[in-house]
């Protein structure tokens, strides 16, 4: 059994949006709340409520004056905001939780959602969430599987539902393939396979980018709040929901095509949160070619190339395939014919010449050649069982 979701936009209206941006309110609301009180006890030495105790302070909120407008709202909603809470803090004293840290404030610019866990209904093309009622949507795919919630977010000028659904492995009839592939990501390439064509990110955002360049000066010369400031507001939030939708149909065909023709793709282990950290450095220690370092932390954020490591990694799961990852020291640097380590190697970002062997290829190639026999030595040393594996083959359309 695997968990998937399905994530439609809704069709609304004046009166219906203004019902969801409040029940995204006082969703908000209630997990600020319950968090300062937390921090607070903690701040005394005490232990940090858990979900059953908080759902009772939200009983007493809702008794008193000043907060009777959280009745408003539907319970289940705010008690979920609840039990995110609850898990947020649990994750944060969890000592193999990985990158831990306390949950923090939730702000409206960036957090509008909330979730139902029952009481929803959906018909066809429309969809029942309780104290709001019927709302549209467009529906784009049958919704296979067993519902166990939905959840309302805005995303730039639009609402959005996502449909968390639980549904048994199913086949889905492509050709099987025992290939493994290594891939190198990389800036000009976008990612380049060990066999096929390298593929750039597509041309269309970068003419959105320069759309939204404009866009965010005309913005910043209007003044705050007014109505032609809100205008252009929208403006720009609607280009960036064109260049996410970009870059997601960009990434999801992707990975998919990848996911489908190999059973085992490896991957450099990157650490993008230390390789797109600012070169500005301080006043005492100046950085240097920051401009240049900002152009290509721009480049790597673009790509997203985290998110693509995550779809291949659950689709390769679906499927019965394995993502690798491997340490990604000297891959760029160590040629692929005599395994010489040399800087001198890589004369330019992409051109590689071997200094001993003398051999000749692209940077990006001779890397993803790399990357796929450190893959296999991670395979011959039995950090994964019973994979049956051939020679690379070569990637169908």
């Amino acid at each position: 059994m695997i968990k998937k979701a399905y994530k439609f936009r809704l069709k609304t209206n004046d009166a219906i949006e203004q019902k969801l941006v409040i029940f995204a309110g006082h969703s908000r609301f209630v997990w600020n709340k319950a968090r300062n009180s937390c921090m607070e006890l903690l701040e005394q030495g005490s232990f940090v409520p858990r979900y059953f105790e908080l759902c009772t302070w939200l009983k007493n909120w809702k008794k008193l004056d000043e907060h009777k407008f959280l009745n408003e709202c539907h319970s289940q909603v705010l008690q979920q905001k609840l039990k995110d809470l609850d898990r947020a803090f649990q994750d944060a004293f969890d000592k193999q939780q990985f990158n831990k840290k306390m949950p923090k404030s939730k702000k409206r610019s960036f957090h509008s959602n909330f979730r139902y866990n029952q009481g929803f209904k959906i018909e066809n093309r429309r969809v029942y969430l309780p104290k709001i009622g019927w709302v549209r949507f467009y529906k784009s795919c049958d919704i296979l599987g067993e519902i166990k919630n939905i959840t309302v977010s805005k995303k730039g000028a639009h609402w959005y539902i996502s449909i968390q659904v639980e549904i048994e492995m199913i086949n889905f009839d492509y050709p099987k393939s025992n290939s493994i592939i290594g891939i190198d990501m990389g800036v000009k390439y976008f990612a380049m396979p060990s066999s096929g064509k390298g593929f750039k990110i597509r041309s269309s955002i970068e003419k959105y980018e320069n759309k939204l360049k404009i866009a965010q000066k005309r913005l910043s010369k209007k003044e705050k709040f007014s109505k032609n400031w809100k205008k252009q507001l929208k403006i720009v939030q609607r280009l960036h929901g064109v260049i996410a939708n970009i870059r997601n149909d960009f990434l999801h065909w992707h990975s998919s095509r990848l996911c489908k023709n190999h059973a085992v793709i490896v991957m450099e282990d990157l650490e993008i949160k230390n390789m797109t950290k600012s070169a500005k450095g301080d006043i005492n220690n100046p950085g240097k070619n920051v401009k240049a370092k900002s152009g290509l932390n721009k480049s790597i954020l673009r790509a997203g190339w985290g998110e693509f490591s995550r779809l291949l990694a659950y689709k390769l799961k679906w499927k019965g395939g394995q993502l690798i990852k491997v340490s990604a020291k000297n891959t760029s640097l160590k040629c692929r014919k005599c395994n010489h380590i040399d800087k001198s190697n890589r004369k330019s970002q992409e051109k590689f010449l071997c200094v001993q062997c003398g051999h000749a290829e692209n940077a990006d190639r001779n890397a993803a050649h790399n990357i796929l026999a450190a893959g296999h030595a991670v395979i011959a040393c039995g950090d994964i069982a019973n994979v049956s594996l051939q020679a690379q083959e070569p990637l169908v359309a």
